[in-house]
C-alpha cells in the first residue's frame, strides 16, 4: 500500500484518484488535506472468505497547521479466480472507498460483508416460495449484543445518515433537531442479505444507528441500503422505527 518514495501529494493524489466515492468528501476536509505536510498508513482491519476480501486501512495526514486528519480507505473485491492453461489464479479488480469518518467506513464494511450471504430468489417458484423469503426478510433479529456508545462526533453522524436518506417518508425536522443533542452512538447491522428479485440481483441490509443524547435519553434511526432499483444502483432509506424500515424492505420485494 506504501511506495518509500512517494510524497505526501503523491500518496492523496493516488487515493483521491482511485477512490469510488471521492467525490462524497466533504470539500473542507479535501482542501484541509492540500495543506498535509506527511503521512502515516496502517491496516486497520480486515476480513477474507471464499467470497469477499475486504481490508480497511487509515491514512493520518499531519497539517501545515500542527494538527491531524484520518481518512478510513475501504479496500474490497471477490474472490481469487483461476485463468490460464494451468488454473494460475488472479485476484478479482479490487475497488477503493474513502470516508474521513470511522463510523462511515464502519457500515460500508459491515454492509460488504453482510450481503454475501445465501443468494435467495423471488418470483421464480411461486407466490408460496415469496412468502416464504419475505418472512425471512421480516423475521425478528437475534438478540442484540449491549450497546457500547461511542461519544464521536455524533450529532455530525446524525445528520450524515439523515442527508443521505432518499425516501420522503423518513424522520423530519423534528427528528433532525433532537438529534443535534447526540453525544454518543453505536451502529448494529441487523440483518443483511443478498437475494434475485425478479431474476435481478438485489441486496438488502438493515442498520440500527441508536443516539444517546444529552438528557440521558435514547433514540434511533432505522437505515435500510438497497439495490432493488429499476436500474440496480444503490439507495439508502431512513425511517424512525424497525417496523416501518422492514416494511419498507417488503415493499420493495413487491414492486421489483
Amino acid at each position: 500500500m506504501s511506495d518509500p518514495y512517494e510524497t505526501t501529494e503523491q500518496h492523496l493524489e493516488r487515493l483521491l484518484r482511485r477512490a469510488l466515492n471521492s467525490f462524497d468528501l466533504p470539500d473542507s476536509t479535501v482542501e484541509r488535506l492540500g495543506t498535509a505536510l506527511a503521512h502515516s498508513s496502517s491496516l486497520h482491519s480486515s476480513h477474507h472468505s471464499s467470497v469477499l476480501h475486504r481490508e480497511t486501512y487509515r491514512h493520518t495526514y499531519l497539517l501545515s497547521d500542527g494538527t491531524a486528519l484520518s481518512l478510513w480507505e475501504l479496500v474490497h473485491g471477490g474472490p481469487r479466480s483461476a485463468v490460464g492453461p494451468h488454473s494460475r489464479t488472479e485476484p478479482d479488480p479490487r475497488h477503493h472507498e474513502l470516508y474521513d469518518d470511522e463510523a462511515d467506513a464502519h457500515v460500508a464494511a459491515a454492509r460488504l460483508t453482510g450481503s454475501f450471504g445465501e443468494v435467495l430468489v423471488f418470483g421464480d417458484d411461486g407466490p408460496q416460495a415469496d412468502l416464504e423469503i419475505l418472512t425471512v426478510l421480516m423475521a425478528a433479529p437475534p438478540a442484540p449484543l449491549p450497546r457500547m456508545y461511542a461519544p464521536d462526533n455524533s450529532a455530525d453522524h446524525a445528520r450524515r445518515v439523515l442527508r443521505r436518506a432518499e425516501n420522503s417518508d423518513g424522520p423530519g425536522e423534528e427528528t433532525a433537531r433532537l438529534l443535534r443533542a447526540a453525544f454518543a452512538h453505536h451502529i448494529t447491522q441487523v440483518f443483511g442479505r443478498q437475494c434475485q428479485v425478479d431474476g435481478r440481483d438485489a441486496g438488502f441490509t438493515l442498520y440500527e444507528h441508536a443516539f444517546l443524547l444529552l438528557d440521558g435519553s435514547e433514540t434511533s434511526l432505522w437505515e435500510v441500503e438497497h439495490t432493488a432499483t429499476p436500474d440496480g444502483r444503490h439507495m439508502c432509506e431512513v425511517y424512525g422505527d424497525e417496523d416501518t424500515a422492514r416494511g419498507a424492505m417488503e415493499s420493495r420485494t413487491r414492486i421489483c
